[in-house]
């Protein structure tokens, strides 16, 4: 053989040898993702087992912190990091529970997990589903229970948005029916009807009305019950303890408590109508990103303490205004006079970090919010740092033009009653 031919199969010989080690390290690759996807879903199937360190037995700071989390595994992290897939890897027939990225992921099962615990701990077997938003979350539920011909019961005082649903349920030709919160109004609207909206503490006028109550009364006419429990949080009242059959919030206010994310849930024991509230999700493709999931399972390791710190500076502010003569309507469910502290203290843990009240004139309460310097003038609610805004100014709310809706966080409550007794004295002028 020539030179030139044993130097032709030489390198064809390398050549052969780079390609058989190429293979090898795509093998290699295809074995390590393999087992990176199999060691994810095994760090998921364990998050029950985890889960057993936060039962019904614990206090709300242990669960809120434990809540969630998989069980230690060496080398990993306590809260595994968001998981970003549009896709899984899925050969043959679809098994599993990870298949597409609209449908279900990681990230969304361990915070589900960890909102259910605080919505319905215990072994009763809720099932929790996270929305992009509070009211996808809402939208979820009315949408995917009521067809043309029922009747549905909504809060006249309740949030903002509630109009706008009315409008659309009616469109699609269900009927809807509102009463106030206060004083169980609901009661007298029932008969007929295929799902009664509850929201307690409303939002923002922060009526009460016993939930256990309209419960029986809307079950013994064969209604389902869906409590806003937004304004509460699952560390103030558990619905579904209380008789409904979904407990549903945005994530985006106190459970998260940021100000950074976009978030909502419903909880429920009904597989039947779960399934329903989920065949929704799938096809409106409302859906959490795997980010904002992960940001808002972190969050919640600090509800107790952040829940506790403003509801307990709330009632102080609220016992601040109580002294000022020119605050009227003053309401917050914490207060023993508040017309609502009955039934609130029945069935509430921990009344809330919302205070609302009213001053005399529009360009007044325009006054107070620019002379706070401890509160943004902001909308929204339940965040860290304290918000506050007259709502006439969105229109929608039946309140006077003077209304505020304070939102108390978590800053020193003598350092923000003094912010709002010095913003009333400076309003004054």
């Amino acid at each position: 053989m020539s030179d030139s031919a044993r130097g032709d199969v030489g390198r064809a010989t390398g050549e052969t040898d780079r390609v058989k080690d190429a293979a090898s390290r795509v093998t290699g690759a295809a074995a390590r993702a393999t087992g990176a996807v199999d060691d994810v879903t095994a760090a998921v199937g364990k998050v029950t087992g985890a889960a057993g360190l936060a039962t019904e037995d614990a206090g709300d700071g242990t669960r809120a912190v434990r809540a969630g989390l998989p069980e230690p595994v060496k080398h990993e992290p306590t809260l595994p990091g968001p998981v970003f897939a549009a896709h899984f890897h899925l050969p043959g027939d679809p098994t599993g529970p990870y298949t597409y990225g609209r449908d279900e992921n990681p990230t969304w099962t361990l915070l589900e997990r960890a909102v259910g615990e605080l919505e319905a701990p215990g072994p009763d077997g809720a099932e929790t589903l996270v929305f992009a938003s509070g009211m996808a979350a809402i939208s979820a539920v009315l949408f995917s229970q009521l067809r043309t011909g029922d009747v549905c019961v909504l809060p006249d005082d309740g949030y903002q948005a509630l109009p706008l649903v009315r409008a659309q349920l009616e469109a699609y030709g269900i009927e809807v029916r509102t009463a106030p919160t206060g004083g169980d109004a609901q009661l007298d609207v029932l008969d007929g009807v295929k799902l009664l909206w509850i929201e307690t503490p409303s939002n923002p006028g922060l009526d009460v009305c016993d939930i256990r109550r309209l419960a029986e009364a809307a079950h013994a006419r064969g209604a389902l019950v869906a409590v806003d429990n937004t304004l509460a949080t699952p560390l103030g009242q558990r619905p579904l303890e209380l008789g409904a059959d979904f407990a549903v919030a945005s994530g985006t206010k106190q459970l998260t408590g940021h100000g950074d994310v976009l978030l909502g849930y419903v909880v429920g024991r009904d597989q039947a109508a779960m399934a329903g509230v989920r065949r929704w999700r799938k096809i409106v493709g409302a859906i959490p990103g795997p980010m904002e999931a992960w940001l808002a399972h972190r969050s919640i390791a600090t509800l107790q303490m952040r829940v506790d710190r403003q509801s307990a500076t709330a009632l102080a502010v609220a016992e601040a205004l109580c002294e000022r003569p020119e605050v009227s309507g003053l309401r917050y469910p914490g207060l023993p006079d508040d017309p609502s502290h009955a039934v609130a203290a029945r069935q509430m843990r921990r009344f809330g970090c919302v205070v609302s009240f009213t001053l005399p004139t529009r360009a007044r309460a325009d006054r107070f919010l620019d002379a706070l310097r401890l509160v943004d003038d902001a909308t929204s609610f339940g965040g860290v740092r304290s918000t506050a805004e007259r709502r006439g100014r969105w229109g929608g709310d039946a309140v006077p033009e003077g209304f505020i809706r304070l939102s108390v966080g978590a800053e020193d409550p003598e350092d923000l009653v003094a912010d709002v007794l010095r913003a009333l004295d400076a309003s004054a002028a």
